[in-house]
C-alpha cells in the first residue's frame, strides 16, 4: 500500500468536507469535554473524600438549658457529668480506638461561632449558653465511630452524638450522582459524534463513489479503498480529542487553581498534575471510537 497515495486521499477527503469535518471536530471536542469533566469531578470527589474522611470527628454535644430532651431536662451539663465524658473517653476501653480529643466550652464555642457567621445578625441575637458544650474526638479509624455514639448515646448530661462522616456521606452521594449525570450525557454526545462521523464517511464516499468504481475496477484492494476514510474520520476525532484534553487541563489550571483555590479554600483540590492523566484518556477513547463509526461507515456503503 504506497502512504503517500493514501495521504493523499485522505487530504482531498478532508478539504471536500471541510464544514463536516469540522462539525466532527467541535462535536467531539464537546462530548470529549463532558468526559473529561466527568472524570476530573471523580477525582475530585475521591480527593476531598480522603481529604474529609481523614479529618472527620465525632461530636458529643453537651445539653445546655434550653434542652428539653431526657437526658438533659433544661439543665446545663453539670461538672460532674463534663468529667464523667472526658473519664470515659480517656478510660482503657476507649483510648485504643482515640487519637485524639479536646473540649469546648460555651465561650469557646460563642468564639468560633462568631468567626464563621461575622456579619450575620444572627451573631447579635445568640447568647454563649445557648450553644452546646461539646467534645470533639478524632478516632484513629474514622469507620469505628459507632463506638462512640453507642458509648455516649443517652446517658445523662449528653444532648446528642454527631458523626461528621454521616454528613459527608450525604454531600459525597449528591456529588457522585452529579458526576455520572455528567458522563451519561457525555455519553450520549460520544454516540451523536459516532452517528456524525458516519454520516461525514459516507457523504465523502458519496462524493468520491467514481474514483471508488476506478479504483476497483484496477484491481484495488478494499482494505486501501477503506484506509484514507477511516483515516479521515480518525484525524478528525483526534483533533476534537486533544482540543478536549486541552480544556480540561485548562479547567483545573484557570478554574480550580485559579479560582477555587483561592476563594474556597476549605477542602483539598485535584492539581494540574493529577489532570494531565485525563488527555491521553481522551486520545485513546477519540481515536477507538471514531476508527469504530469509520469502519462501520465505509464497509456498509462499499458492501464489502
Amino acid at each position: 500500500m504506497r502512504v503517500s497515495l493514501v495521504l493523499g486521499e485522505v487530504w482531498n477527503g478532508l478539504r471536500r468536507n471541510m464544514s463536516v469535518v469540522i462539525s466532527v471536530i467541535l462535536v467531539t471536542f464537546v462530548s470529549l469535554t463532558f468526559v473529561g469533566t466527568a472524570i476530573l469531578m471523580q477525582l475530585q470527589v475521591q480527593q476531598m473524600k480522603t481529604y474529609w474522611y481523614d479529618r472527620a470527628q465525632v461530636a458529643i454535644y453537651l445539653c445546655t438549658k434550653y434542652d428539653q430532651s431526657a437526658t438533659c431536662s433544661g439543665a446545663d451539663a453539670s461538672a460532674d457529668q463534663v468529667a464523667a465524658v472526658k473519664q470515659a473517653l480517656e478510660s482503657d476501653t476507649l483510648k485504643p480506638y482515640i487519637a485524639d480529643s479536646f473540649y469546648v466550652d460555651h465561650e469557646q464555642a460563642y468564639t468560633e461561632f462568631k468567626k464563621q457567621f461575622k456579619g450575620n445578625p444572627i451573631v447579635d441575637i445568640t447568647k454563649p449558653d445557648q450553644l452546646n458544650q461539646t467534645y470533639w474526638v478524632k478516632l484513629k479509624d474514622p469507620s469505628r465511630s459507632a463506638i462512640i455514639q453507642e458509648t455516649f448515646s443517652g446517658i445523662p448530661g449528653v444532648q446528642s452524638v454527631s458523626d461528621q462522616r454521616s454528613l459527608l456521606d450525604r454531600i459525597f452521594l449528591i456529588l457522585g450522582v452529579a458526576s455520572y449525570t455528567a458522563i451519561a450525557i457525555a455519553g450520549l454526545m460520544l454516540i451523536a459524534a459516532m452517528l456524525l462521523i458516519s454520516t461525514t464517511i459516507r457523504l465523502s464516499a458519496f462524493s468520491r463513489r467514481r474514483e471508488i468504481g476506478i479504483m476497483r475496477l484496477v484491481g484495488a484492494s478494499n482494505r486501501f479503498i477503506q484506509t484514507p476514510f477511516v483515516l479521515e474520520g480518525v484525524i478528525s476525532a483526534v483533533i476534537g480529542a486533544v482540543l478536549a484534553g486541552i480544556a480540561s487541563v485548562a479547567i483545573v489550571k484557570f478554574f480550580v487553581e485559579g479560582f477555587l483555590v483561592t476563594n474556597v479554600p476549605f477542602t483539598s483540590y485535584i492539581t494540574v498534575q493529577q489532570s494531565l492523566v485525563v488527555p491521553p484518556i481522551l486520545l485513546a477513547l477519540g481515536i477507538v471510537l471514531s476508527a469504530i463509526a469509520a469502519k462501520i461507515a465505509i464497509t456498509r456503503y462499499l458492501r464489502v
